[in-house]
């Protein structure tokens, strides 16, 4: 099953935030085959400029997302259709654009707000409860 992983999943994780375990069981998940993970570019520059602020290189762990990962540009049309979405964050919008365009089957974010029409978006204990990893 192809998920995409909104760009908070991996900030949780990296600044261990409240729901750093959560995330890094996805991740695993991913890691071990179990699921196709999909992030978009811009996740990784998001990622880098926290990580900067923070003063840590975490320039192994993109070398990690690019292993295990499918990482998904966006084009003009992309962009575009972001733009047109009936909603303020245009990073979600273009989030939810590059999802859909690569047919994943859900979105985890544990962002209440992200976007929510064709696609499911589950928050991360719920995507490890629902599908048969408890928290």
């Amino acid at each position: 099953m192809k998920i995409f992983l909104d760009t908070n999943i991996f900030l949780d994780m990296l600044l261990r935030r409240e729901q750093s375990a959560n995330a890094k069981q996805i991740i695993q998940l991913i890691q071990d085959g179990l699921y196709q993970g999909y992030v978009a570019d811009i996740t990784l520059l998001d990622i880098d400029y926290v990580a900067k602020k923070q003063k840590q290189d975490i320039r192994k762990f993109f070398y990690f997302v690019e292993e295990n990962f499918k990482i998904i540009g966006a084009d003009n049309s992309d962009i575009l259709n972001a733009l047109d979405v009936k909603n303020s964050d245009l990073e979600d919008n273009l989030q939810y654009i590059l999802a859909k365009k690569s047919a994943c089957y859900l979105i985890i974010s544990n962002d209440k707000k992200f976007l929510k029409k064709e696609i499911p978006v589950l928050d991360s204990e719920s995507f490890l409860i629902k599908y048969g990893i408890e928290t």
